[in-house]
């Protein structure tokens, strides 16, 4: 707001060049000419760069693509997505170089766009790649002795969509380059500053890309406004202004337009087909999930997810005996895909979830008594689930119970009633959700670190990176608590390589866990250091040295003794020829699992499918607490999402795969008047995983919140015969549902999946040759 913050879009650097990219408008076709010779002619331009005049690696991002296709940063000779780069201008001024974008004559011929992932694993489909003879590029199943369905008295079935949606950060990609010798002041091959969520990753990318030393490359990821997951990565907008920077020997920069945003960076996308067997008394005998996820162009990350994140958290928060789980990706005519904040687990969370209020529907069991009846129980933690998933601690029905309280869910029934018997068009509905979710996957380690300076302030500093949860708040807090220093003295540093020396950086939730950890073992280990400096200067026993409430060093059971302060105990340390600091790694073994519940209530128009939120109740359980403002803060931030994800959000391609919600004009993202004040709560199931006892909670409302949207929304027409809405709940699918029900036309809720999970390997085996 004062114009004192340091995105990459503020930098002013001496001698800046700025690149901008030709994009392919074709979803699919063969690259017969390029010319650029008016481009390269035109005022201002410095540099007209195609794959052929400029060597760059193949970039393989956060994951690696297929191994047969490794993408080049620069179309070769053929596009598979809108948007694709085939060239990059680079100029003095932004506007001349995307003036000279609009010169550049690609001759394309056009091939067959496949736009779904379904139909793109069909077998006739237009092959993406034909060398792999196959769209399918990951997938696999498990091998269960036992049919999941066996012995069920009700099986409930249904295909269900959870759709592409925009990431939107506020702040879009961004990266400025300095080559070598450009900063008389560093020494780097690369100093490169980037909107990123892991520095230390993307340096290793780069180098590993550049065959560079990791030592000679330097990131630094500024303010970086939003991430959500899209920007976990190396990208390939980022390997070609590397590549452009290092043949002109000047610094680049390029900062994404929001309507480059808007068509490249997606998340979600996958189709479930889920089968649910119970009992009439409603217990879970089994479940089988065959998942069908979108890739996208050049198989992006996010194609991964359903068979790593939704896979692990399939069976949610109930004891289910066999599950069987089958998982395949295709690559589409569209935009790679990537992730988005909860990555695979809300998917998991929101299939589930309807599954279960459809089964309540057809064995006419209240929904919340029916998700009691099959909640694992609290004294059986630890608890390895059939994929493998070994959940810390939990009890599903404490946020259960705090949720319905706040909501006052039978007065709410009450109002439901009376609008039903009225035949009031405008209908409330309420809906539901219990969820559990995965954070630090794989547990792993964090950097942290302490000094306390001469003058007695403190330095903290961590391998995460905040972009906007607040680590300067928590990790100074955790250091004041530990060395007695007012938060005012402690300075927070964050998101430099040259400065913080390692980092996973900030992904899945972990920074409180993981960084918090080491910045609170850090800190300990600086205040056992200055217990032996202040124990020298009071001659006393280092076991009697004590922290007052006042933040000095006094002997314990003299109250009105001699003391000192920490001005005092890093003078003496200095004089010794030391320095109280501390930076170390913390090893956590295994993930942590939040959950909570989600209680929403809307109000759906009959007459023109119209929903209204009224009221959405999230408790979410993150473990131990630390700062309950910035816990609310993320929570606020994930319903956002996940109530858009359900009522508004959606990418939309038409049949040649040309986007159709490529500015926020067409895509349907809420603003504040769209939503309404969210009721948020905690309760407090400590990890044992930990020092903190800490989770994550920065995705878990967005997972709690997108079921508990739909079931409400599906439940104010229920009565009508309404069984299934898919996402997201746009008026008119909820018109079309209602007419349909009215008509009694109701679309069936199943249909067989496509024949290709017949045939994928079994997990942990040996993956197909069309697999990653």
């Amino acid at each position: 707001m004062t114009g004192a913050s340091t995105f990459v879009g503020n930098l002013q650097l001496n001698g800046l060049l700025h690149a901008a990219f030709v994009r392919s408008p074709l979803a699919h076709g063969h690259i017969r000419s390029i010319d650029t010779s008016e481009a390269a002619a035109s005022p201002g331009v410095v540099a007209v760069y195609t794959a052929a005049d400029l060597s760059l690696p193949p970039h393989h991002g956060l994951m690696v693509v297929h191994p047969k296709v490794p993408r080049p940063p620069l179309a070769v000779d053929r596009v598979r997505f809108v948007g694709e780069l085939v060239a990059v201008v680079v100029a003095e001024s932004p506007a001349a170089a995307v003036d000279a974008v609009e010169l550049v004559d690609v001759d394309y011929e056009p091939i067959t766009a496949v736009v779904d992932a379904e139909e793109a694993l069909a077998p006739d489909a237009e092959l993406q790649f034909p060398e792999l003879g196959t769209n399918l590029v990951i997938g696999n199943r498990t091998a269960t002795a036992q049919d999941p369905l066996a012995g069920a008295d009700v099986v409930v079935r249904a295909r269900m969509v959870n759709q592409r949606v925009a990431v939107v950060p506020m702040e879009g990609n961004a990266i400025a380059v300095e080559p070598a010798g450009h900063n008389e002041h560093d020494e780097h091959d690369l100093v490169i500053h980037v909107s990123t969520q892991m520095p230390h990753g993307f340096q290793e990318m780069v180098a590993k890309e550049f065959e560079l030393p990791q030592e000679r490359v330097r990131v630094i990821s500024p303010h970086v406004g939003g991430g959500f997951g899209g920007k976990a990565g190396l990208i390939a907008e980022h390997t070609a202004v590397i590549g452009a920077a290092r043949a002109l020997g000047r610094p680049v920069a390029w900062v994404e337009t929001r309507s480059e945003n808007l068509q490249g960076m997606h998340g979600r996308g996958q189709v479930g087909y889920y089968e649910l067997g119970l009992t009439d008394a409603g217990r879970i005998i089994g479940l089988r999930a065959r998942v069908v996820g979108d890739a996208g162009a050049w198989a992006g990350f996010g194609g991964a997810l359903p068979i790593h994140m939704t896979a692990l958290m399939v069976p949610g928060v109930y004891d289910v005996p066999v599950v069987s789980y089958g998982a395949a990706s295709a690559v589409t005519n569209t935009a790679p895909m990537g992730a988005f904040r909860g990555a695979g687990r809300p998917e998991a969370a929101a299939h589930l979830e309807r599954m279960m209020d459809i089964a309540a529907d057809e064995l006419h069991i209240d929904p919340v008594e029916l998700r009691r009846r099959n909640f694992i129980d609290p004294n059986a933690f630890p608890v390895t689930t059939p994929m493998g998933a070994t959940y810390d601690s939990g009890d599903y029905d404490l946020p259960l119970r705090e949720v319905l309280r706040l909501a006052d869910c039978d007065k709410l029934r009450e109002e439901q009633a009376i609008r039903r018997e009225s035949g009031d068009p405008v209908q409330l509905g309420i809906g539901v959700s219990v969820y559990v979710e995965v954070t630090a996957p794989g547990g792993g380690s964090e950097y942290g670190s302490v000094t306390v300076h001469d003058d007695g302030t403190a330095t903290v500093s961590s391998g995460t990176s905040a972009h906007g949860q607040g680590h300067a708040t928590a990790f100074s807090m955790l250091v004041s608590d530990a060395l007695g220093i007012p938060m005012e003295k402690i300075t927070y540093v964050q998101s430099d390589t040259a400065v913080v020396p390692r980092g996973g950086g900030t992904g899945g939730s972990r920074s409180l866990q993981l960084g918090g950890s080491a910045v609170a073992s850090a800190a300990a280990d600086v205040r056992d250091r200055a217990r032996r400096h202040a124990a020298t200067l009071l001659e006393a026993a280092v076991d009697d040295i004590v922290l007052t409430e006042e933040g000095t060093f006094g002997v314990a059971g003299v109250p009105n003794g001699a003391s000192v302060t920490w001005i005092d105990v890093a003078g003496a340390a200095r004089d010794a020829g030391e320095t109280l600091a501390a930076g170390l790694d913390v090893e956590q073994e295994g993930s942590t699992f939040p959950f909570g519940a989600h209680v929403s209530v809307v109000e759906v128009d009959t007459e023109t499918g119209h929903v209204r939120p009224l009221r959405h109740i999230a408790v979410d359980d993150c473990g131990r607490v630390l700062n309950p403002l910035l816990v609310e803060g993320q929570q606020h931030g994930g319903l956002a999402q996940g109530i858009a994800q359900a009522l508004y959000e959606e990418v939309v391609f038409d049949a040649d795969g040309q986007p159709m919600t490529g500015t926020l004009a067409d895509y349907a993202m809420p603003s504040a008047m769209d939503l309404v004040d969210f009721e948020t709560a905690s309760t407090m199931t400590p990890t044992p995983l930990n020092a903190l006892g800490a989770k994550g909670i920065g995705e878990s409302a967005t997972i709690g919140s997108t079921p508990a949207v739909q079931n409400a929304v599906v439940d104010a027409v229920s009565h009508l015969g309404v069984r299934h809405i898919d996402l997201p709940c746009t008026p008119q699918r909820v018109w079309r549902a209602v007419q349909d029900a009215l008509a009694g036309t109701l679309p069936e809720l199943w249909r067989d999946p496509p024949a290709v999970f017949d045939d994928l390997p079994v997990r942990g085996g040996v993956d197909n040759s069309a697999g990653i």
